[in-house]
């Protein structure tokens, strides 16, 4: 056996082992994404003829008895029992479209002032206010970027940490959620309206 030969042997079980669990965790992200869109385009009428917005939805713990979270929206504010309503009117498009295998728990709550963005549209309502993004990969040596929402710009959401702006791909984000502050929301509330 040649030298180049016992190097291929040598370097395929390394490579193979550090490949193999990122292109698994890849694989996963993509399914619960792809998953997530679904049942959001599954959900949206239901929630939008009952008077409320969808916010977002997120479906967390896919390996052990999964979690779906949503969240919905009004002009007028959610109540616990706008919250009951929605989660027996979704509880019963799930029972009979049975997306998600096995038992599940169904959460439907407001999105707090502290509140997960989901979509890009949803990034331009805070533009200006204190934005906590944790990215799925790391970007520059980091996951978490606590700073500033200052705008979206193509595909990209610009966030300033101290007096660096970052440009951290739409794709590339976990979990974005924007940090309360006094008064932050009464700004928020007059930009939705058309004020400024």
């Amino acid at each position: 056996m040649s030298a180049d030969a016992r190097a291929d042997v040598t370097l395929k079980p390394l490579f193979g082992a550090f490949l193999y669990p990122y292109e698994k965790f890849l694989w996963g992200v993509a399914q619960m994404a792809g998953k997530e869109t679904r049942l959001s385009a599954l959900l949206t009428p239901t929630v939008e003829s009952l008077g409320f917005e969808l916010w977002g939805l997120e479906l967390v713990s896919p390996n052990r008895r999964p979690t779906l979270r949503l969240f919905i929206e009004s002009e007028a504010g959610v109540t616990v029992d706008d919250c009951a309503t929605v989660s027996r009117h979704v509880g019963g498009v799930l029972d009979v479209e049975d997306p998600i295998t096995g038992e599940y728990t169904l959460e439907v709550s407001s999105p707090g002032i502290d509140r997960l963005l989901f979509r890009p549209e949803q990034y331009g309502l805070y533009v200006g206010e204190p934005i906590e993004v944790k990215l799925r990969f790391p970007f520059e040596g980091r996951r978490k970027f606590r700073g500033w929402l200052m705008g979206l710009e193509d595909d990209e959401v610009v966030v300033r940490v101290e007096d660096h702006d970052y440009l951290l791909p739409l794709k590339q984000i976990d979990r974005a959620r924007v940090q309360p502050r006094l008064g932050g929301a009464k700004a928020v509330e007059g930009r939705r309206n058309g004020g400024q």
